[in-house]
């Protein structure tokens, strides 16, 4: 190891891996953290520390986002990743222009649109969500050092070494990421063996709040990358034994496949919600053209003038939600595949002739609104966080592994856990029912194809400053979650803190259900819900890490989300 690196690992052991602490800025308001120079949130307190600590080092939001993104890849590995893939806004402040990175895997180029198809023309979910067969050609390690090329400060190994020192060193299990890890045993049949290597203990016995994680395989790794880029990953060592691991389990990733995959810069999807200007993700992310389709629909309706969860607001959302979610399920795909009706989609116009259709008092039941289409689209454990720099420059990344582990693979010799992405093509071409299966074009499986996402990180301007920076995981939820937290704050005038804590709910079109989260409303609200004809479900949903800077005074308030775990550190 060249002695500047062992320099760096060495620096980065003194700063990262003493005990987390939940830092402050001089000031709450609505138990927001505050900061003057920067802010990072994010789901884990080792990452968010780690981001800030790049900034105090003079690096700008791109490079603490790398590494924040690095970090997570060890410290949350249910969705952190380097096997994975995922999108980033970026907001220059010099330029006041947006940048949109797409680094969402694709299918292998031995991948066929009837790949997970029995012998009968059944579907098999198993075949993709755990195995190599499930895995899509990774694309974390590309996107972020092309974000680091066009607009990063600090070195490159400078920000992984935050990342090596707690994969090599170890980190501290908190309560809530035990039990995640005492989960898995119940898909131990379903694992491979690098993987129960890593996070089943032999004797079957249970991790334990304080016990110190140690990936040394994984810190070797990103050791690689840190000392030969990107190549290490699609060219070179990582590259040779991800191929090997593949040839010797049935995957179909080939090294022709790692040469070729790359990361690109896709023009921003930009839209205006009562004089905000909202910055998203285009294609193959389906999160920008349904966001901006929603808030297209909400304009036309004086939100500010009613109660939140009064059940006509709710109404007035989840019918919205149905016919976002049907044109979602009728268009989406990967544009570089066939053209999909964005701009349409997103006009004003458009807005006005969904409205023209939405009933004045009662519901719309779904299957009178098209055809009975459902995704297949499960998985929930991808993760987003938010920072910002003490210039202003801002980045909302959500990056995922699909379900929560990916795959459940650990490429032997690498460390790296892979993604389960496969399964967010439709599975089933030329057929689509109503138990969860779709078979139109848009997003069926081909080689090379980039699989449709609901990831939404987004950029919210105000008089052309940054005014907010958010973002959820969620599988289709994420583009709702973000929803709710943009009405809280603009219609509703929340606090962020608030807006981020507040109910949340979901309709996704089909199935015909209403989600609400578990929370204090009254039972003529649910009644009067019912009333109308909604079949209505409760659960948990998004983990929408946020900042809002406060256009009068210019202080960043960090507000995490705690439905899972969460951390806002700023300085």
């Amino acid at each position: 190891m060249p002695r500047k690196w062992r320099f760096i690992l060495l620096i980065s052991v003194v700063f990262f891996l003493a005990p987390p602490l939940f830092l402050s800025g001089d000031e709450k308001r609505d138990d927001a953290v505050v900061g003057k120079n920067g802010m990072v949130v994010s789901v884990d307190e080792y990452a968010s520390r780690v981001g800030v600590e790049i900034l105090k080092k003079g690096g700008n939001a791109v490079d603490a986002a790398v590494a924040v993104g690095f970090a997570l890849a060890v410290t949350y590995p249910p969705a952190g990743n380097i096997g994975g893939g995922g999108f980033m806004i970026i907001r220059d402040p010099r330029t006041g222009e947006c940048a949109a990175l797409d680094f969402r895997e694709k299918a292998p180029g031995k991948a066929r649109p009837d790949m997970y198809l029995d012998d009968k023309g059944e579907y098999v979910q198993d075949r993709s969500f755990f195995g190599h067969l499930a895995v899509g050609v990774p694309g974390t390690v590309k996107g972020f050092e092309l974000a680091m090329k066009k607009f990063g400060r600090l070195d490159w190994p400078v920000v992984l070494a935050p990342a090596i020192a707690l994969a090599e060193n170890g980190f501290r299990l908190n309560q809530k990421m035990a039990m995640s890890f005492n989960g898995i045993r119940s898909f131990k049949k379903k694992a491979g063996e690098q993987f129960q290597k890593i996070f089943i203990k032999p004797d079957g016995s249970a991790f334990r709040e304080g016990d110190l994680f140690v990936q040394r395989e994984l810190a070797e790794s990103l050791k690689l990358i840190a000392e030969q880029g990107a190549d290490a990953f699609y060219r070179g060592q990582i590259a040779n034994l991800i191929v090997r691991d593949m040839e010797r389990h049935g995957g179909l990733i080939t090294k022709r496949d790692l040469l070729e995959y790359d990361a690109v810069f896709r023009k921003p999807l930009k839209g205006t919600y009562r004089g905000f200007e909202v910055v998203s993700m285009p294609p193959p992310s389906s999160g920008g053209t349904i966001l901006l389709e929603m808030l297209n629909i909400l304009e036309g309706y004086k939100l500010e003038d009613m109660e939140r969860f009064a059940p006509e607001t709710l109404r007035l959302m989840a019918e919205t939600m149905k016919f976002a979610y049907f044109d979602r399920a009728r268009y989406m795909g990967d544009e570089d595949f066939g053209e999909i009706p964005v701009e349409r989609l997103t006009s004003k116009d458009y807005a006005q002739s969904i409205r023209d259709k939405i009933r004045v008092k009662n519901i719309i039941p779904s299957l009178e609104i098209g055809a009975e289409i459902l995704t297949v689209e499960k998985g929930k454990e991808t993760t987003h966080y938010s920072v910002i720099d003490k210039t202003g420059m801002a980045v909302s990344t959500t990056y995922t592994l699909n379900g929560g582990y990916g795959a459940f693979v650990v490429a032997e010799g690498t460390g790296v856990l892979l993604n389960n992405e496969m399964a967010d093509f439709n599975m089933k071409p030329g057929h689509t029912d109503g138990q969860g299966l779709i078979g139109t074009p848009p997003n069926l499986i081909a080689p090379y194809k980039r699989m449709l996402s609901s990831m939404t990180p987004t950029i919210v301007i105000k008089g052309g400053k940054t005014f907010l920076v958010t973002g959820s995981p969620g599988g289709r939820t994420i583009i709702n979650t973000v929803l709710n937290v943009l009405i809280n704050v603009i219609d509703f005038r929340m606090p962020i803190q608030e807006s981020v804590n507040a109910l949340r709910m979901n309709h996704e079109w089909m199935p015909d259900c209403l989600y609400l989260e578990p929370g204090d409303e009254t039972e003529d609200v649910i009644g009067a819900l019912k009333a109308m004809g909604y079949n209505l479900k409760r659960r948990r949903q998004g983990d929408a890490h946020t900042i809002l800077i406060d256009p009068k005074t210019g202080l960043y308030y960090g507000a995490a989300d705690k439905r899972f775990m969460g951390s806002a550190i700023g300085y």
